[in-house]
């Protein structure tokens, strides 16, 4: 059953973020923590060691943490002046300093230090960060296409990611090997990992740049009215919603409504024929 932390019983938490082993928080103050496993410095705290407790990451001239989000082995932070922080595994360029070596302790990603990042997602080794106008960047593994610039090869330093008509975009999070993002026309678009049908476009292909998911697309007979607000880390609402192999997208109301319980079959989703999902217990 759930047990407090009790390193956090006077602290006001406004973020948390979960790793594969490891786990990150923001409090109300802008500081950052760090606890779990830390081979490869993904807690931030300057050390290949696990943390059994929360431990406080220091932070260069005492900047200010509003958001943070999690890979699978690496970590991702925002300050308050939109300056973006990454930090623990870098194998296939995840962390987007421009190498392949990890980093035990908060850098900053000086290739976006001109943008003020708005959202951050972290993949299983892939990254994603939104900015301030709308532009998208990916960086990291990118042998499914999850990174979404047009090509499979990974790529250790930001590439922005080109939507049509040069649409902006509000919201963005990563599955394990793919990645959504919603623009702000309320179209939403898929890309990388598809062989499970988490893409959503009716078919079971990988794709390397974004694609609109038809059947939510604002001008098709199974449009559903799309939350358009970027993610807002005070409330922690979330409005797309990737996993390893499947992706939920809510309806205007905010619901899943159709029960898939028992349904142990993949599910792609046919243009114009969307279906709403309640998963029970």
């Amino acid at each position: 059953m759930p047990q407090e932390i009790k390193a956090f019983k006077a602290v006001a938490v406004k973020m948390i973020a979960a790793g594969a082993e490891h786990t990150a928080a923001v409090t109300q103050n802008g500081e950052l923590y760090g606890w779990g496993w830390g081979r490869y410095g993904n807690l931030g705290l300057g050390d290949r060691n696990d943390r059994l407790v929360p431990e406080r990451v220091s932070l260069t001239h005492e900047e200010k943490m509003v958001m943070v989000a999690c890979g699978w082995r690496h970590t991702i932070s925002v300050s308050s002046s939109g300056g973006l922080y990454t930090y623990g595994w870098s194998k296939y360029g995840q962390l987007g300093h421009g190498d392949f070596e990890d980093h035990l302790t908060p850098h900053k990603l000086e290739a976006l230090q001109d943008s003020f990042i708005s959202q951050i997602s972290g993949g299983w080794r892939h990254s994603m960060a939104l900015t301030s106008s709308g532009k998208l960047y990916g960086w990291g593994w990118n042998k499914f296409g999850q990174v979404g610039v047009g090509n499979n090869v990974d790529h250790c330093s930001p590439v922005q990611v080109q939507f049509p008509n040069e649409q902006k975009v509000v919201q963005v999070s990563c599955g394990w090997r793919h990645t959504l993002a919603v623009t702000e026309q309320q179209n939403v678009f898929s890309w990388g990992r598809g062989t499970n049908g988490q893409l959503g476009q009716g078919e079971s292909t990988d794709r390397n740049v974004p694609k609109i998911i038809e059947a939510l697309r604002d001008d098709g007979t199974g449009y559903q009215q799309l939350e358009s607000s970027v993610v807002d880390p005070t409330s922690g609402k979330t409005w797309v919603s990737p996993s390893e192999r499947y992706a939920v997208v809510p309806d205007e109301t905010g619901q899943v409504v159709v029960s898939v319980k028992g349904n142990t079959s993949d599910v792609d989703v046919p243009e114009n024929d969307v279906k709403r999902i309640r998963v029970d217990s």
